[in-house]
């Protein structure tokens, strides 16, 4: 049935609450208002079911849960109120698999013509529709980023006032000055921002350069028009005596990303976030600079506790995940290439190469704050017994994995350390290693293979573990039964999706919560080690495997950009996690990789949600390519 008029601003109240609804024009979301209908589904309802044909309209749900099951192309999730199904028909004009009602469900339907013309005048739906995964995981680094901008300012610097921060005059013009003047404006002085004022040039908008996209170039409006057509009104300011501090706190309470500093209600300037970040003195130079003049171990300490505070910058500046884990392995990197460095002198090495290598999720360059140490040696003596150099070797990784223990690296657990002899040897010993190891596929054998085999040469005679990926690449792809073991290895933690409900969480244990490690970056990391070594793909990064490997089995880029982006969700709700940045109810103390997801704010649920959802997905084509 039509919605009624007086519920019509019940219906937008209820819409503006999530994505893409809340960055769209009011004017819109009164057509959408005006033209859907609502629908009542009972429990156990079939909605949608791709087999018994498609009508090309979306359903919103209002209340309840509906259940996509699995099909050869997606895999299943229960969505809840706020979210849209079925996405693609909003993209592509088909529709795969079914939808159930797991209880009763009201839903908002809009027909496909009246979807296709909101897609058409909305910028904000429309692109939710053809990027929604990329828009999805840009708004929570944009809600993640501003909780973590007050941690990362210097605590001396939070009082001081914004006058000290102002170094350039704004850019401004008159509310009837005409769009194309005020770019041209905009990009002779090299900003992204014009501040539109009055006669006494007190501020009455602002106009960005990503309002040019949205109100401007996809609306197609002409460049006479004037400025203030397509500014945003009555926008964030505050006196040039307001503090730091102030600013930090207005940003995080409204969203914004920068404001407008007046004097006397007059403009001045304006502040970024970027200006905010200045006051922040740990830098990636500073600690390299720190790493490279340390005389001793103990010189050290200070740069790996400062590696800790710009990992919380990276994060408040929005980095991606994937660029997030590259810097802190470049870091931690230097540090223990320095903790060799000074340590080598104290032992008598001889000439004979040698190459510390760095394994697990060092060696594939994605570590987190508290990942242990994973590491092994490859040397290559002269022609004659190799135990004598050994034993000096062994005497020297004890000393440099203790030395990193005092730095904060953990010892590992399972003893995967160069000071152990079994992780020790030389280029051929560790080939008749890997060569039992894919031989003989034992339970043990795979479990050494998810460390192994992302092996990368460290310090040393890199050569050394060249040569011996090399000669693992060129094998691994023929021992089919040891791959067809590591898929079923891979594929036995299962993405924790809700059969009810959206997610299941542990009843033992740490109830209510999930593991983002075991049950999440786990899953991708183990898939793409399979495709590496099916492939002969070098590269030990996840996420350059999966780039790799799922062109290799054609898969369109679209969907591999979904799992790239849904893998720097898991690793970066990780940090957050791990960095504290999550309130206490969030994360489990015990456990730095376990939340409850239902404590998170509802964009980052749906991500999650959708993360595991693409989790399955690549389980099911990994299954597919060993089943070949």
């Amino acid at each position: 049935m039509p919605i009624p008029e007086l519920l019509s601003d019940a219906t937008i109240e209820f819409l503006i609450r999530f994505a893409p609804f809340s960055r769209m024009a009011a004017a819109d979301l009164q057509y959408l208002a005006e033209h859907a209908r609502l629908a009542y589904h009972p429990v156990g309802a079939v909605i949608v079911d791709a087999d018994a044909g498609y009508d090309g309209q979306l359903h919103i749900i209002q209340r309840g849960f509906v259940r996509s099951e699995p099909s050869a192309r997606s895999g299943g999730v229960v969505l809840g109120p706020g979210e849209c199904f079925p996405l693609p028909a909003a993209a592509e004009a088909s529709c795969t698999g079914r939808f159930l009602a797991t209880e009763d469900v009201f839903s908002f339907e809009l027909s496909g013509e009246h979807l296709q013309a909101l897609r058409l005048r909305s910028a904000p739906f429309g692109e939710f529709f053809t990027t929604g995964l990329a828009t999805a995981l840009k708004e929570s680094l944009s809600g993640a980023h501003l909780r973590f901008l007050g941690r990362t300012v210097n605590q001396a610097n939070l009082l001081a006032p914004l006058s000290g921060l102002v170094d350039r005059e704004a850019v401004a013009c008159a509310a009837d000055t005409p769009i194309r003047e005020s770019l041209i404006r905009m990009s002779g002085s090299e900003v992204g921002t014009i501040v539109i004022v009055d006669d006494a040039r007190r501020p009455v908008g602002i106009f960005t350069l990503t309002d040019l996209m949205e109100r401007v170039v996809l609306p197609q409006r002409p460049l006479t028009d004037p400025v203030a057509s397509v500014m945003t009104s009555a926008p964030a300011s505050l006196e040039d005596q307001a503090s730091a501090q102030d600013a930090i706190a207005l940003m995080a309470s409204r969203g914004f990303h920068q404001l407008l500093v007046t004097r006397n209600g007059a403009l001045t300037g304006v502040i970024s976030e970027r200006d905010l970040f200045a006051l922040q003195r740990v830098s990636i130079r500073s600690v390299l600079q720190q790493v490279r003049v340390a005389c001793g171990v103990a010189d050290l300490r200070s740069a790996t506790r400062d590696i800790a505070s710009l990992t919380d910058n990276l994060i408040a500046q929005g980095v991606a995940a994937e660029h997030l884990t590259r810097v802190i392995t470049a870091l931690n990197d230097g540090v223990s290439q320095r903790v060799l460095e000074l340590l080598q002198a104290e032992f008598s090495l001889g000439t004979v190469p040698w190459c510390w290598l760095a394994l697990g999720s060092e060696g594939r360059c994605e570590q987190t704050m508290v990942s242990d140490q994973d590491n092994a040696i490859i040397f290559n003596p002269p022609e004659g017994p190799a135990e004598e150099f050994r034993q000096r070797l062994l005497r020297f990784a004890k000393a440099v994995n203790l030395a990193l223990a005092d730095l904060g690296f953990p010892l590992c657990r399972g003893n995967i350390m160069a000071s152990n002899p079994a992780c020790c040897l030389t280029l051929s010993e560790w080939r008749g290693r890997f060569a039992d190891w894919m031989r003989e596929p034992t339970a043990q054998a795979l479990l050494n293979a998810n460390i192994f085999f992302d092996l990368r040469p460290l310090s040393g005679a890199a050569a050394l573990a060249e040569d011996l990926r090399t000669w693992i690449l060129d094998r691994a792809g023929d021992q089919r039964l040891f791959l067809r073991l590591l898929t079923e290895n891979a594929l036995q933690s299962e993405p924790p999706l809700g059969l009810i409900r959206a997610f299941r969480t542990d009843d033992a244990g740490f109830p209510g919560t999930v593991d983002l490690k075991a049950q999440g970056t786990r899953l991708f990391v183990d898939a793409a080690r399979v495709f590496s070594l099916e492939f002969g793909i070098a590269e030990t990064h996840t996420a350059q495997r999966l780039r790799v490997g799922m062109r290799r089995v054609n898969l369109p880029e679209r969907d591999l950009a979904g799992l790239i982006q849904s893998f720097e969700f898991l690793q970066l709700l990780r940090f957050r996690a791990q960095c504290g940045a999550l309130p206490s109810e969030h994360a489990v103390p015990a456990d730095h990789n376990r939340i409850d997801p239902y404590a998170l704010s509802d964009p980052d649920q749906r991500l999650l949600k959708e993360a595991f959802r693409q989790a399955r997905i690549l389980q099911m084509l990994l299954k597919q390519l060993i089943a070949r």
